[in-house]
């Protein structure tokens, strides 16, 4: 049972970590391609890549937060 919760962090970090990844680089090609025009009636392509590339950036520092955390606390 140990074992699988050991798993279960680790897979949880690292999806944390890649989803941040996608969302930075999907953040960065809405900057450079969406200028000044509507995203799905949600508002402008570059303000919405910048929320993006924000949150990809938060969530990327998480993830390898985490992944450290786990490692060094005897988690994994």
């Amino acid at each position: 049972m140990a074992h699988k919760q050991k798993i279960g962090l680790a897979i949880i970090a690292f999806s944390v970590y890649i989803t941040g990844g996608i969302g930075c680089f999907s953040g960065i090609s809405l900057i450079l391609t969406m200028n000044g025009r509507d995203l799905w009636g949600c508002g402008d392509g570059r303000t919405i890549g910048y929320l993006f590339l924000c949150v990809g950036m938060a969530l990327s520092i998480l993830g390898v937060l985490f992944m450290r955390i786990f490692r060094n606390r005897g988690f994994s």
